[in-house]
């Protein structure tokens, strides 16, 4: 029994830890086609990679939604001002209208902070 938690916490561990760079990777020149160095700015580095310009997952937002809507966990990703957060779980998802018209918004892309 042990042996099993033990193993257990393990792989949580060591799945964390896989999860996440340890130390942030910076560009500083890239080479062209006539092995010429041109210096870039992280600027020019966030255009060529869209994906890591882009703001939140709307897909985790919609599971969010799902799981743990009504304590408005998908609003608290977002980003949403806190007060309406807490406006949100009192009014139990401004009275279920609010729910419905999160998750259209959401998965239409038309949210504010996705």
């Amino acid at each position: 029994m042990k042996i099993k938690l033990l193993l257990t916490a393990f792989a949580i561990m060591l799945s964390f830890s896989a999860a996440y760079a340890s130390f942030p990777v910076k560009r500083a020149a890239v080479a062209t086609e006539n092995n010429v160095i041109n210096e870039t700015s992280e600027e020019d580095v966030m255009k060529a990679v869209p994906a890591a310009r882009a703001g939140k997952d709307k897909w985790v937002a919609a599971a969010l939604w799902f799981v743990l809507g009504g304590f408005a966990a998908h609003r608290w990703y977002i980003g949403s001002p806190w007060y309406w957060n807490v406006l949100y779980i009192i009014t139990l998802g401004f009275f279920l209208v609010g729910h419905i018209i999160d998750i259209v918004q959401i998965l239409t892309d038309s949210y504010p902070g996705l």
